[in-house]
């Protein structure tokens, strides 16, 4: 199996096809699994480098015990694993989290990107009033926007790790959130290449305003709204979204 870094903190990796390279990362807590669909729209052109994130899917450490600097430390952990991989420029494309890092990412290293292209993701972290303290009791007493996240990780990584997970991470993002919760807005300015952000109508994490008002702040930044959709973009607008990405990547 492809693996990076040492035991305990090893990133799983699957690195497919020829041409230009395509960073594709899935959200938190997700895995490059529930984006098979995307990666088989773009298996002819492009060499795809779909990554887990650290803590999330085959990725270590599990339980992950999130921090407030875990979106900064992820990125340092995903540059390695690209320079390992000789990749030094990559339209980088993600979900949620995933959108975060490749947008940090951006940010961080200009001359890695070619282009971004996100879904569920707005540069800063914003939570609906209760939302944080609900998520850290998903596990054990979901509210019912939550039922189906708390069965599918505890399906996934056993109950324990589970309430390790959401717990940890309800608390790094009330720290976040308390400092500002800027992930990537402060440097937007910085993010050089073409990046195009898309987001729900129905969005109560990434609201279309605020991924819009980050759009604005890229220098070649383009907004798009997914008409209908939630956050799960690509579950509910699955044919739409492969659609968008393959024609911006062939644009770009």
């Amino acid at each position: 199996m492809p693996w990076h870094g040492s035991e305990g903190a090893r990133l799983y990796y699957e690195d497919t096809g020829r041409g230009d390279p395509v960073v594709l990362m899935p959200g938190w807590g997700g895995s490059i699994i529930e984006l098979n669909g995307l990666r088989a729209a773009l298996a002819d052109g492009f060499r795809i480098v779909a990554i887990d994130l650290p803590g999330s899917g085959r990725s270590q450490p599990q339980p992950r015990h999130y921090t407030a600097s875990y979106y900064a430390d992820d990125a340092q952990t995903l540059l390695s694993l690209l320079d390992a991989l000789g990749v030094g420029a990559a339209h980088l494309a993600g979900f949620s989290d995933g959108g975060e890092e490749a947008l940090l990412l951006a940010g961080l290293r200009p001359s890695l990107a070619l282009s971004v292209f996100t879904w569920g993701a707005a540069g800063q972290l914003v939570a609906p009033p209760g939302a944080l303290d609900s998520l850290a009791r998903a596990i054990d007493d979901p509210s019912p926007e939550l039922i189906e996240l708390a069965a599918y990780l505890t399906q996934a990584y056993g109950a324990d790790s589970a309430r390790v997970m959401t717990r940890s991470w309800a608390q790094a993002m009330g720290d976040l959130i308390a400092a500002g919760g800027d992930i990537s807005r402060s440097r937007a300015h910085q993010i050089s290449c073409p990046a195009l952000l898309i987001t729900g109508s129905h969005d109560v994490f990434c609201p279309p305003d605020l991924v819009s008002d980050l759009a604005g702040l890229i220098p070649r930044g383009e907004f798009r709204e997914a008409h209908g959709a939630g956050h799960d973009v690509h579950q509910s607008h699955h044919g739409w979204l492969a659609r968008q990405l393959g024609d911006w990547l062939a644009a770009h």
